[in-house]
Order: C-alpha cells, then structure tokens, then sequence
C-alpha cells in the first residue's frame, strides 16, 4: 500500500507536542481509546497524546487564547495522524467485517459509504501533520459546547452549514469555525469539527512516525 501514498517520513522536527506547546487545551485522543467508529485502538497511536506541526500549534496556541476569552477551552479529539493509521481504516473498511459501532458512529451509513461520502479518507490530511480535530467546552460548566452531533459521527447532520439542528447549536459551530478560520485553519464540508493550516509546511508529505511523546 506504500505506493498510494506520496512521501512517507519519518522525521519529528518539524513537530511538537501539543502538551507542552499549549498546556490549556484539553485532550481526549479518541483513536488511542477503543471509543471509535472501528471500537479497536488504532494502529500507530502509542500515547493519548497530540502532536501537530509547529506551525499549526502556533497557530491553535492563538486559538485557544482566543476563546479564553470568551469563556471557553478548546478541546482535541485529533491531530497528526500516522499514516499506518489510515491503512488501518483503509483495511477495515474493505475486509473487516465488524460493524459493532455502526449504531453509535454511522448508523444511516454502510461502511463502504464512509468511504464514498468522504467521511474517512484513503489519504488524510491528518497525515500531514497540519490538520486537528476539536470542539469547544464550557468554562464555567466544564462541558462540551452542544454542536448538533459528537465527533465522528458520519452523517448530514455533522456537515458545518446543516439547518437541521437547532440555533443554539448552529451558533455554537459557527463560534468555533469563525475562530479557526480567523486563525488560519480552513474548513471541510462533512464535518464540523475538522481544520487544516492553510499554507501548511508539509502539503505533500505523509509521515509515517507514530503518536507517542518519545518521538520528540
């Protein structure tokens, strides 16, 4: 499968620890957990840690200064990606016959249709380092903003500009995209939690590292 893949690497430098870079954000690394829509831990993440690119965790450190501010904490599901991971999903996608989360993460959906619909991509930009996962959560309260759907879950109503979920919750998904697209990050159109650095550094590279703090 190595050949569908542009570049893979296996250099750290130009990462870092999203930890140390950004103590205030919140972390809750759902690939690492078996709280997924395979239900398994996924292959190459070795720590619940994030690690991103240093330019898009300065770019998150401003974010997250910014919704301080107006209350709030940011909160990451996700961000870089090993490659190995993808294949990983690739491959349960075309020979695993599990579909044990299917009610929790696409319940309207075949798996095949995962891939169709773009939801789970054969090459992530996860990948590349510069794109994460998050929500926001209540300072005061210390939940989770109510965005319509939780993360990761693959249907319409997780696409950013759905009508079908209340104005508490379109608002809420407009709080937290007008700050990261204010901060440099461009959206998808399927879900409301995922953001890619525009310009990042490694636009063709897809490393190969995995996710553990011991890489850096």
């Amino acid at each position: 499968m190595r050949a569908e893949y542009k570049s893979e690497t296996a250099d750290t430098s130009g990462f870092v620890l999203l930890a140390d870079f950004v103590p205030q954000i919140v972390q809750e690394i759902r690939y690492y957990s078996t709280y997924n829509f395979i239900g398994d831990r996924i292959d190459g993440y070795e720590e619940p840690c994030a690690l991103l690119t240093k330019e898009a965790a300065r770019a998150l450190k401003s974010v997250a200064a910014e919704v301080m501010v107006q209350g709030y904490r940011l909160k990451v599901f996700d961000a870089y990606r090993p490659a190995c991971a993808v294949k990983h999903f690739v491959l349960w996608g075309i020979e695993d016959q599990d579909i044990r989360m299917k009610p929790y993460f696409y319940p309207d959906l075949e798996k095949q249709e995962l891939f169709i619909k773009g939801y789970i991509a054969k090459q992530s930009s996860h990948s590349r380092g510069s794109t994460v996962d998050l929500t926001l959560l209540d300072m005061k309260s210390g939940k989770e903003l109510d965005m319509g759907s939780p993360f990761d879950f693959f249907g319409p109503v997780s696409h950013p500009d759905y009508k079908g979920i209340t104005d508490e919750q379109y608002d809420n998904r407009m709080i937290l995209q007008n700050v990261m697209t204010r901060n440099g990050f461009k959206t998808i159109d399927c879900e409301w939690w995922h953001f890619t650095l525009e310009g990042e550094p490694y636009p063709d590279t897809y490393f190969e590292f995995p996710v553990s703090s011991s890489v850096l």
